[in-house]
């Protein structure tokens, strides 16, 4: 995506490759926000953001990085003259691809400097080939040591002396000397991507997996002043907010304020569509908390619920406290008596988790009927307590083997095989596809009667259309529905009709317009919808699209 270039040719860009264009890199707009306030008003006149996407080639991003700079390919800058630098943001999502892009720019332009930041870059990077590349690495916070690096590296008058070191730690200041970065989002991030913001930073909680494991506590932005740019964002067309905070519901007044705020707008604007994403801790919802809750109309509030585990002895092992009982009552009361839409998270892979263990979790929150439940596998982030019990020297525990290639996920584990990690991954591929996606809700409810439990009924589904050699990668609607039609009629031996009709309601309602063969001479004819609009609304197409973001690897913010 391209900002409006200033007047003058940019000589700073900050630049990162998101999994999706509907991101919006929030880390980046803090970066160009308090360019004027940590590094110089000039310094924030020559910066600009560009972000680009998995899908763009690495020659394709490099010339319009160089295209951006106004340069040329093999031109060295001038003696006397700043060399421009680029900002370059490193996820667990992009690295491979940010490494191509370092690689093919100090190949062209060897004089351009090169800043690395984010996660994958700020711990265990001694090894790694783009930070080799690169001419300095911020680790950890960049709000204020970049505009400083910055204004060193562009030698002006006041500035401090070039640094000597490459490795940088970042300096994490108050929040309270950030400038919030919210008028960084431009018009077209309005109206067509997800707006990412957050009232807090950090996590009180220690989950070893979690790289907010590191932060110790949480940090809280001052409320007045989020408000305000929050109020801002709307009135200039947000609609769509995701929160990024780890524990919204920590601490509850100022989670209530938040909710009375999306409130106020409803009331003023009771025909306005809005969607507000937030990550709840899951055995923290005091009656206060729900009654403001409650008070939210279908469609607008959707709550991500991290459970990732069930099992006493692995949440100990991961160092993550959780009441289980408050948690079931909590996602109880959510899904009977709110209309907020639940997002539970389970991780597959955890130390001493067993396949058998995993599904009795499974079906315990199943039975809590959330509307979708996420299976992530276990990733290696480094940095994070998990990751270094895993380094060369350490004390082995656990049996924990992960693979060398980002997103670096667990291979096995003592308490499961490469087997079963294998056919869990084709598991979570298909529940993506089944049941996460909402196009099967009659006939998931059959789908998962069919077994001995929920987790072996999809199971058995999975491993019967695995050996029919499908791929899930370019597996439409219409062949999915015939393999479900299939398998429950051939399989299981379920009435026709009875599985027919499942079908045909869910097919629909999710407005698809194939044929499925099974389905041939059952669909109803309708009108082709008018164009614009989506027969799923405006509600659901919002949701969709935090799902999509959602569902990136997530290592560090977005």
């Amino acid at each position: 995506m391209r900002q409006d270039l200033p007047v003058e040719r940019p000589s700073i860009v900050l630049a990162t490759i998101n999994a999706r264009y509907i991101h919006a890199a929030l880390g980046l707009r803090y970066l160009l926000s308090n360019m004027a306030r940590h590094g110089s008003t000039e310094l924030r006149s020559r910066t600009v953001i560009r972000e680009y996407t998995l899908q763009k080639s690495c020659r394709a991003i490099v010339d319009d990085l160089l295209e951006t700079l106004g340069l040329a390919a093999s031109v060295k800058t001038l003696i006397g003259t700043p060399a421009p630098v680029i900002g370059l943001g490193v996820y667990i999502w992009n690295v491979e691809a940010s490494t191509a892009v370092v690689q093919l720019l100090k190949e062209l332009r060897p004089d351009i400097r090169i800043v690395l930041g984010g996660p994958e870059v700020s711990y265990e990077h001694e090894q790694l080939p783009i930070v080799g590349m690169a001419d300095y690495v911020i680790t950890g916070w960049g709000d204020v040591s970049f505009p400083r690096l910055c204004k060193s590296l562009m030698r002006e008058p006041d500035a401090a002396p070039r640094p000597l070191q490459k490795i940088i730690a970042g300096e994490q200041p108050p929040l309270d000397s950030l400038d919030l970065p919210y008028d960084a989002y431009n018009d077209e991030d309005l109206r067509q991507r997800v707006i990412y913001v957050e009232a807090s930073r950090g996590c009180p909680f220690q989950c070893e997996f979690c790289l907010s494991a590191l932060d110790k506590t949480a940090w809280a932005f001052d409320l007045d002043a989020f408000l305000s740019a929050m109020l801002v964002l709307y009135q200039r067309g947000a609609r769509t907010f995701k929160f990024v905070d780890r524990t919204f519901n920590l601490k509850v007044d100022a989670s209530i304020r938040i909710l009375e705020f999306f409130l106020s707008r409803l009331e003023s604007a009771p025909g306005e569509s809005l969607f507000v994403h937030f990550e709840l801790v899951p055995d923290h919802l005091p009656d206060r908390l729900k009654a403001v809750i409650s008070r939210f109309p279908a469609g607008v509030l959707q709550f991500e619920v991290g459970i990732q585990s069930f099992n006493p002895e692995v949440q100990k092992r991961i160092s993550r406290r959780q009441d289980n009982e408050k948690t079931e009552s909590n996602l109880r009361w959510l899904a009977e008596h709110s209309f907020a839409h639940l997002h539970a998270d389970l991780i597959f892979g955890l130390p001493g988790e067993s396949w058998e263990s995993f599904a009795s979790g499974f079906d315990r929150l199943y039975a809590l009927k959330p509307h979708e439940i996420q299976l992530g596998l276990l990733k290696r982030l480094r940095g994070t307590p998990l990751a270094r019990r895993s380094l060369p020297g350490a004390v082995a525990q656990w049996g924990m083997v992960y693979s060398d290639e980002p997103p670096y996920a667990v291979v096995e584990t003592e308490a499961v095989s490469a087997e079963r990690v294998q056919l869990f991954s084709r598991v979570a591929r298909y529940w993506d596809l089944v049941a996460n996606s909402g196009r099967f809700v009659r006939t998931l409810a059959l789908l998962m009667q069919t077994g001995t439990s929920p987790f072996t009924s999809f199971c058995n589904f999975v491993i019967w259309q695995s050996g029919r050699h499908e791929p899930t990668i370019g597996l439409t609607p219409e062949l999915l529905v015939d393999a479900l039609y299939a398998y429950l009629t051939e399989v299981v031996d379920l009435e026709a009709n009875e599985a027919r009709r499942a079908l045909v309601d869910d097919y629909v309602a999710s407005g698809a317009r194939g044929k499925p063969n099974c389905l041939h001479g059952y669909l109803p004819t309708r009108p082709d919808p008018k164009p614009g609009k989506s027969l799923r609304g405006d509600h659901r197409q919002q949701r969709h699209q935090v799902e999509i973001a959602h569902y990136t690897e997530r290592a560090g913010r977005p």
